[in-house]
């Protein structure tokens, strides 16, 4: 049960004592970066172009914003469970506690799954960076070369994920801060490349382009950049001092989203408008157009490309990183809980869950490998499996927090007991969720509105729902357990 779980993560390891919990040894600084590397990748260094051509830059910002706004009440929702009941892989568990053990199962199951074809994305990723600087090399051979690396780190120590989060996540930072210190130079003429001025704000069509329906559309690229945030949540098991780190981690986030991505974006939207070609090809295989390249080389910096290409390969690794981090604690806890084989629980002296992590890299190179072969489509099919996956978490999240409120209240326990408040309450959780349906009901809203229904689009975009739902309702056929009263949800915290 859960409470096992929980035993196992916080009890102490004594002389001649079987190691079997997972190790607190994530400071304050490395959950920071996570909760900032979860946030910042590909979706601001490359798709931050498309969102400009597609909405105008201001359709881009109000689309950032917006999904900003859900991704802060998501966390501080979060933060009032993690630093109340700091356990790892805290999704499935905290949704079996407060909503529904079979609900738990489907979130646990479809968060590892999610994961573990992020992972395999980032791998195909790598190799496609790699040709930047080595086109004739196989791109097989990088992709198991960083598989290796990520490998490496992960079943090490909690320590080496935490570490080498720490570093890559401070790569990103200080790329965007040199970004955007270059271009406000640009924009106000200071430095060359720029005639100086906010011109390309109001050019033709701008700032919003195509109006409240191109924001709709873009609304879900963004929603998809900003998955990983989440991550903070699933180390709290392993935090050194989770009452007080998770908070701080997670209050962080919103400004810090303002901070890189808004200013980002309007840095860009000054400087390239938004009917340039070059934004539309802001893609992996041409690194070259990346609006960041693009405005580095502007300002006369003729090694933008090739530093721009290290930047997104350790955007990549990160992610890698930090996907098989987590599928492994997640799938971790739902073999504590009985959700998944009891030989996943096998913990080693290092406190890191083995069998786990083999299992989900074994899975996600299985998931990269049918990208190899064929003409794709079965990876298709994964990747857009995996992309409503992130949705459907965070709205467990929000849903989970608010029945976590109820039944701290039906219970009578006193607010102060809980290290972090989320004031927002009930709205936070209510719009979150809202935000969360739209972006993720409005994925393929295209396949809807032309002369015929694409329902082969549908089918491929929607895939994870029905996945979610076979996952939820087998456990439902089979256990048969029953929403959880509020008076009866467990808060214990050993």
């Amino acid at each position: 049960m859960q409470n096992t779980a929980m035993k196992k993560q916080t009890q102490q390891t004594h002389p001649g004592e079987q190691h079997e919990h997972l190790e607190r040894k994530l400071k304050t600084r490395h959950l920071s970066m996570i909760a900032i590397g979860g946030t910042i990748g590909t979706g601001l260094f490359l798709a931050s172009g498309t969102t400009i051509h597609d909405a105008g830059p201001g359709g881009a910002i109000a689309a950032y914003l917006i999904a900003g706004i859900m991704v802060y009440f998501l966390m501080t929702s979060l933060a009032e469970m993690a630093a109340y009941i700091p356990i790892s892989g805290s999704f499935s568990t905290y949704t079996s506690r407060f909503v529904d053990p079979a609900l738990g199962f489907a979130v646990g199951w479809n968060y590892w799954y999610n994961n573990a074809i992020i992972l395999a994305l980032e791998l195909s990723a790598s190799s496609l960076i790699m040709k930047y600087w080595l086109p004739d090399i196989p791109g097989i051979v990088w992709s198991a070369t960083f598989l290796a690396i990520i490998f490496g780190l992960n079943v090490l120590s909690v320590k080496g994920y935490g570490e080498s989060e720490f570093w890559f996540s401070i790569i990103k930072v200080v790329t965007i801060l040199i970004f955007i210190v270059v271009g406000l130079l640009m924009i106000f003429g200071i430095m060359k490349g720029h005639t100086g001025g906010f011109g390309n704000l109001t050019r033709g069509e701008a700032p919003f382009k195509g109006g409240l329906l191109s924001i709709f559309s873009v609304f879900m690229v963004v929603g998809f950049a900003f998955q990983g945030t989440e991550m903070v949540g699933v180390a709290a098991g392993e935090s050194e001092n989770p009452e007080k780190n998770i908070p701080k981690a997670i209050k962080q986030i919103f400004w810090r989203i303002l901070l890189f991505y808004i200013i980002s974006i309007f840095v860009i939207g000054c400087l390239i408008s938004y009917n340039d070609p070059n934004l539309l090809s802001s893609d992996l295989e041409n690194i070259a157009v990346s609006p960041f390249t693009l405005v580095f080389q502007n300002a006369g910096l003729a090694f933008a490309a090739a530093a721009m290409n290290a930047v997104i390969l350790t955007s990549v690794l990160s992610a890698g990183n930090s996907s098989l981090y987590v599928g492994s604690r997640v799938l971790w806890v739902l073999a504590e809980e009985g959700k998944a084989p009891a030989f996943l629980k096998k913990v080693n002296k290092g406190g890191v869950p083995v069998n786990a992590i083999y299992a989900t890299t074994f899975v996600g190179m299985l998931c990269f490998l049918t990208s190899l072969f064929g003409d794709g489509t079965v990876y298709s099919w994964l990747l857009n499996a995996a992309g409503l996956a992130g949705y459907l978490s965070w709205l467990s999240i929000s849903v989970t927090h608010y029945r976590f409120r109820k039944a701290f209240i039906a219970q009578g326990k006193d607010f102060n007991e809980l290290p972090y408040f989320a004031r927002w309450f009930p709205l936070g959780p209510i719009l979150a969720t809202l935000l969360c349906l739209v972006a993720m009901l409005g994925t393929n809203y295209g396949a809807f509105i032309g002369d015929k229904i694409d329902w082969y689009g549908i089918l491929v975009s929607y895939i994870g729902l029905p996945l979610f739902l076979l996952g939820f309702l087998s456990y439902k056929i089979v256990k048969r357990p029953k929403i959880v009263p509020l008076k009866e949800a467990d808060f214990s915290r050993e």
